[in-house]
């Protein structure tokens, strides 16, 4: 039988050489230069495609390329393996140090395989044949390189000295960095010296005795760290006051110059570490001059040049043996022969403070936490809130409008109980961040129009009103009553002078109407029809929590800690990370595809409501749910194509709603400020990129003041009208987003 061998991808590195096209935010590793994936996903393809036997994956990559690496891991099957995170970089002696730590600690003395994540191998065959052919040599205990005969003078690359051949497999006389022109052409005609590919093959056991004996303060370092590392469904993470003491150096230098008895195996297989533009004109697609021209580009009588736009059209005459790469905010223009030089000009700029080295100018890409708050607060306070303190507003019959069209004139639709509702709270919420708007006269026309044309004669609130304010829809539904009461807790806050009794006899038809009477959670409806859901009592939860705000009587935490309970004991599955969406009657998932039915942006609403309920209660164990929740929905209910949240995924993470709308990535926002600080990565870049998706996708290509609630796996607008329902969470999201980068103004 063939045995295991735990491979691991180093994903570590900036690819300054290969600047203005690779960024400390977005490095070579992640660019697709053949047309076939980026470099990434092609090394695990590649890892992957062992012909015969188990090869679990991991990666171990920068904890800010998260979002990044998880896209490319998207539908890969990894054998078991799955990320690991640095928090800072240590180099490549950390990294191997990690590897042979979790190899250990999951699989024993077993062999281990590093790669870096940036190598063009376009023969996988041949690259596994040449990895089993170091298995032997790496099994007696010797550290295992492979080295590829030089077939220039290239200076670019180390180079491996190697002695006697046993059987194909080299001993190792040393290490040489990088060489000047002529001692390469030395190198080059002496035979004995092999480029270094970076690949390493060894047992675990082995490189933790290396380190024993030339680094043992990079082991001990890198063994705390591992140690106490948290792990949830999106990978392992490293604390950073750890993993930064761990000391920062290669692992050439840390152990395999050191170390004797290195074994060296020829490389079968072809091989560019594409770290110049010259190795990519190489591999590149060639036209019939030996031109790789890529994107918006004309060129007339230009020779093996590397001609690059990543947007406006540019254009060359005559350009021969030159790299031309145009980006939006840089352009690099240099001799082939001299790209091994780019790094003098990142160093140059990086000294002059310039921010082009580091950041990779787009849309949805971010420079600072708070990089969105003046389009944040504009559109809020400018745009929105004036249009639908307007437009939205029912002067006529009361209440608000259901919808607006796209020329912001209403639709005339029935009226939801939860949408009046909403828009109570919303400009409530509004009124308390600042907004200087008409709010106390719209929370009381709201407020006027639910409790003089909607409640029932049991002293419940009905589900739909017509246009005039005539009930459409008498039923008395569990999720409208909590929609109701989170809107009267923020009108209280607000100065509201009925919300609090109005409140108290909504909690009297909940416990009398609505509670089911096994003691057991909500019904949906007061006549108990129709399956049981996890959403009403998350909203249910959510207003239990605005009370408490508003009063500060514990009797509102003790109601919402029974929601919490269900949510333990029923709703949350620990094995998958999921919350389910519909049950029967005993709390058990529904029969068919309703049973596996989950909803990304549920997950977030729970994950925030957790973390306040936690922080309320002191229950503090919750926010490992939470940071679960967020982790599944992030790693299986996201579209690779737009980032966005799907409407719903299985349990096993397989889209079931491929429609994105806009309140799933409003809770994405929320969800993530609730957890940055709780204990795990620091999640600023991600609510800067999510607050960045929203407007990407849902804001900037709709009207002023209005969004495209519904977009297609594409990106491509599915919506017709604009829903008064989806006001809510904007405003809620965004005032959190402002609150917390409050200090950036």
């Amino acid at each position: 039988m063939t045995e295991r061998i735990v491979s691991f991808v180093m994903s570590g590195g900036v690819g300054s050489r290969l600047w203005p096209l690779s960024r400390e935010d977005n490095p070579k590793q992640f660019h697709d230069f053949s047309g076939d994936g980026s470099m990434l996903a092609r090394t695990l393809r590649r890892l992957a495609a062992r012909p015969e036997g188990e090869t679990p994956i991991f990666l171990i990559a920068s904890e800010r390329h998260a979002e990044r690496v998880h896209a490319d891991l998207a539908g890969l099957d990894l054998g078991g393996g799955g990320p690991l995170f640095e928090p800072t970089g240590r180099n490549t002696a950390a990294a191997v140090a990690l590897a042979s730590l979790r190899t250990l600690s999951e699989y024993g003395d077993e062999l281990v395989l590093a790669v870096p994540s940036d190598h063009e191998i376009s023969t996988p065959r041949q690259f596994w044949q040449s990895i089993e052919a170091g298995a032997a040599a790496a099994n007696a205990g010797r550290l295992v390189v492979f080295g590829l005969k030089p077939t220039q003078p290239e200076t670019g690359y180390g180079y491996i000295e190697v002695g006697a051949d046993r059987d194909g497999v080299f001993d190792v006389s040393r290490f040489v960095e990088k060489p000047d022109l002529i001692t390469a052409q030395a190198y080059l005609e002496a035979g004995s010296f092999y480029w270094n590919t970076g690949i390493f093959l060894f047992r675990a056991g082995a490189m933790r005795d290396a380190f024993a004996a030339f680094a043992p303060d990079i082991w001990q370092a890198a063994e705390t760290a591992y140690q106490a590392a948290t792990s949830d469904l999106s990978g392992l993470y490293m604390p950073l006051e750890l993993y930064s003491a761990i000391p920062s150096t290669s692992i050439d230098y840390a152990i395999m110059e050191r170390a004797k008895d290195i074994a060296m195996v020829p490389a079968g297989f072809r091989w560019n570490d594409l770290g110049s533009w010259q190795s990519l004109l190489d591999v590149g697609p060639s036209d019939g001059q030996g031109n790789v021209i890529v994107g918006d580009v004309v060129a007339i009588d230009c020779e093996n040049s590397y001609i690059r736009s990543e947007g406006r059209l540019l254009s060359a005459i005559g350009m021969k043996d030159v790299a031309v790469v145009s980006t939006a905010d840089a352009t690099f223009v240099a001799p082939v022969s001299h790209s091994q030089h780019v790094k003098k000009i990142v160093e140059q700029l990086e000294k002059s403070g310039r921010l082009e080295t580091r950041f990779t100018p787009a849309p949805d890409r971010v420079i600072e936490s708070g990089a969105w708050r003046r389009r944040v607060h504009h559109w809020l306070f400018d745009e929105t809130l004036p249009l639908w303190s307007t437009s939205g507003v029912d002067e006529h019959y009361g209440g608000f409008h259901e919808a607006l069209g796209f020329d912001a004139a209403p639709l005339m639709k029935p009226k939801r109980m939860r949408t009046q509702a909403r828009q109570v709270y919303a400009f409530a919420v509004a009124k308390e961040r600042g907004w200087d708007g008409p709010a106390d006269r719209l929370i009381a026309h709201g407020i006027d129009f639910m409790a003089g044309q909607g409640r029932t004669d049991r002293g419940g609130w009905v589900r739909t009103l017509n246009i005039d304010g005539s009930v459409a829809d008498p039923v008395e539904d569990a999720y409208d009553h909590s929609c109701v009461l989170l809107a009267l807790a923020h009108a209280h806050i607000s100065g509201h002078p009925d919300a609090l009794r109005l409140g108290e006899e909504t909690f009297a038809f909940l416990d009398a109407h609505l509670e089911d009477s096994r003691m057991t959670g909500f019904l949906e409806t007061s006549d108990g029809a129709e399956d049981r859901r996890s959403n009403p009592h998350m909203h249910l939860l959510e207003a239990f929590l605005a009370w408490h705000k508003a009063t500060g009587e514990r009797a509102y935490l003790r109601r919402a800690a029974r929601i919490i309970d269900l949510f333990r004991s029923h709703f949350f599955d620990a094995e998958s990370w999921t919350l389910g969406e519909y049950f029967d009657e005993g709390w058990k998932p529904a029969a068919g595809e309703k049973g596996t039915w989950t909803e990304p942006g549920h997950h977030f609403e729970w994950a925030s409501l957790l973390v306040d309920f936690a922080a309320r209660s002191g229950q503090s164990e919750l926010t490992a749910f939470a940071r679960k929740l967020y982790a599944s929905a992030i790693a299986n209910g996201l579209n690779r194509a737009t980032g966005l949240a799907y409407g719903a995924v299985s349990r096993q993470g397989l889209p079931l709603d491929r429609v994105s709308r806009g309140w799933p990535q409003a809770e994405a926002i929320k969800a993530a400020i609730a957890l940055d600080g709780s204990g795990g990565p620091d999640l600023k870049p991600e609510i800067e990129a999510r607050v960045g998706r929203l407007f990407r996708w849902h804001i900037d290509p709709a009207p002023l003041g209005l969004w495209i609630d519904r977009i297609d796996e594409r990106g491509r607008s599915l919506a017709t009208d604009v829903p008064a329902s989806i006001f809510y969470h904007l405003v809620y999201a965004l005032t959190q987003y402002l609150d917390g980068t409050s200090q950036k103004g």
